[in-house]
């Protein structure tokens, strides 16, 4: 698009359906670099993508050529066709339904991405629950309890 400029740092996080702990440590890094080259493939900019057991966080520079929500459908629709093809985990995998998308200046970036990145370190001391509602507080997100992830601490 001839002079269209933006800059939308995006994070978005979304689940593992019912919560369950299937992201083990040796499949986290090979479904991080497929989601990182899912992003590229749809000309997202991908800044950071890592998450822990049960959770993936992304940070990109969301193009306006799709939307966002069209880009977590393209993410999550194929890394779980991935994961269920290569069968790395028992069973069916799919990630719960929504997500949480927020956007940051550009003056935000790296401590997004250094918070993205310590995900494992973050997850000792903080549960996804508190995590994912602490973040939905500081952007000043009103949220109704039933329409949130489920959480199963």
């Amino acid at each position: 698009m001839a002079n269209t400029y933006t800059q939308l740092s995006t994070h978005v996080v979304f689940a593992v359906k019912g919560r369950e702990n299937l992201l083990n440590a040796k499949l986290r890094p090979e479904l991080f670099k497929y989601i990182y080259g899912i992003l590229s493939k749809n000309n997202q900019y991908s800044l950071a993508v890592n998450g822990y057991k049960d959770h993936v966080h992304m940070f990109f520079e969301l193009t306006p050529s799709k939307s966002l929500s069209d880009i977590v459908r393209i993410v999550k629709t194929n890394s779980s066709k991935w994961i269920n093809e290569n069968r790395f985990i028992p069973g069916e995998f799919s990630w719960q339904e929504g997500y949480g998308g927020f956007a940051y200046s550009r003056s935000h970036r790296d401590a997004v991405i250094k918070y993205i990145i310590k995900q494992e370190q973050h997850h000792q001391q903080k549960t996804f629950r508190e995590e994912y509602l602490n973040i939905l507080k500081s952007f000043e997100i009103s949220y109704d309890e039933q329409y949130i992830f489920e959480f199963y601490e």
